[in-house]
């Protein structure tokens, strides 16, 4: 389906002020988990997390109320799959035993008579979430210069380089619209598995928008010879538009249905994917293409914003 057909949008005479717009979420990305903290679920930080079932349903502020009881300090409670299910995670740093049995405990107490059924437990130490913690980041970082590596070598260095920018630019912004967006209370967002996986996905996502624009470049590169770069670009651009809004509203269809309706388990991730799905696109646009010509403007000194105005000049007339 094209949505659009021969479009002639001049996509870089913009990427000036787009690029320090990024610059600015970019900044906000590195700055803010450290200014406003970041939620890490006991996947990272360590911690007990039960999920039971009972007969009553919506019940997650009682069952809140019995586990304060049970002094099990900064206990989070949400629905879990059915509204009679319910996820319990425990930090570490409240219990210095298995609080499995404390917590199905507390809850019978506070519904008597009710059949609290154990759906699963899980228990990861401090440490090992710590380790954990700096295995994914390290997953995501090896994951961009991986991708880096691999467009340079199947296109040129100077777009591995600009590929790379534009997936490290994905990730600094969708961090930095969790940790705002889980600051002010919006959307309940912690830092675990899945989130990570998410942004791992994200760096996926990205990078086949990029191959593709930078793939129809070097199509273009042999059908017009000679034609300023810029000019190339904003062609190759067009010519993939269609495709790439398609795509990427396919994908956010899902991802904002599940952040609305998914649930607390599936929220983190959908919100995660759905920031950096949107990002994606942008940068594969902007940011991957408008490094190169930086860099050649810039670094190697092509007046290729001047050859392209002056082309322009006559039409203007």
């Amino acid at each position: 389906m094209q949505l659009f057909s021969k479009t002639t949008i001049d996509f870089l005479s913009k990427r000036g002020t787009l690029v320090w717009v990024s610059l600015v979420l970019n900044v906000i990305g590195i700055v803010a988990p450290f200014a406003l903290g970041l939620r890490f679920g006991i996947d990272f930080a360590g911690g007990t997390e039960i999920a039971v079932q009972l007969n009553a349903e919506n019940k997650v502020a009682e069952i809140r109320a019995a586990v304060d009881e049970a002094k099990l300090i900064g206990a989070e409670i949400k629905s879990y799959g059915a509204a009679n299910q319910y996820l319990i995670r425990i930090p570490a740093t409240s219990y210095s035993q298995d609080p499995t049995s404390a917590v199905v405990s507390a809850i019978k107490e506070a519904f008597p008579g009710e059949t609290v059924n154990l759906l699963k437990k899980d228990s990861i130490g401090p440490k090992v979430g710590e380790e954990l913690r700096s295995k994914a980041l390290l997953a995501v970082i090896l994951a961009v210069i991986a991708i880096g590596i691999y467009i340079a070598f199947r296109f040129e260095f100077l777009y591995g380089v600009g590929a790379a920018i534009a997936l490290l630019h994905d990730v600094l912004v969708t961090l930095a619209m969790v940790t705002v967006f889980s600051s002010l209370g919006i959307i309940n967002l912690e830092i675990n598995q899945a989130m990570i996986a998410a942004f791992l996905t994200v760096v996926g996502f990205s990078v086949n928008d990029t191959v593709i624009i930078f793939d129809r470049i070097r199509e273009n590169r042999e059908l017009h010879k000679g034609m300023n770069l810029i000019k190339l670009m904003n062609l190759s651009i067009n010519e993939t538009l269609s495709r790439t809004v398609n795509t990427v509203m396919t994908v956010v269809l899902v991802l904002f249905t599940l952040v609305l309706l998914g649930g607390e388990v599936l929220q983190g991730f959908a919100f995660t994917m759905l920031v950096g799905i949107v990002t994606g696109a942008y940068s594969s646009i902007y940011i991957a293409s408008s490094f190169v010509v930086w860099f050649m403007e810039k670094i190697q000194h092509k007046g290729i914003q001047a050859e392209y105005d002056k082309q322009k000049a006559p039409a203007k007339a």
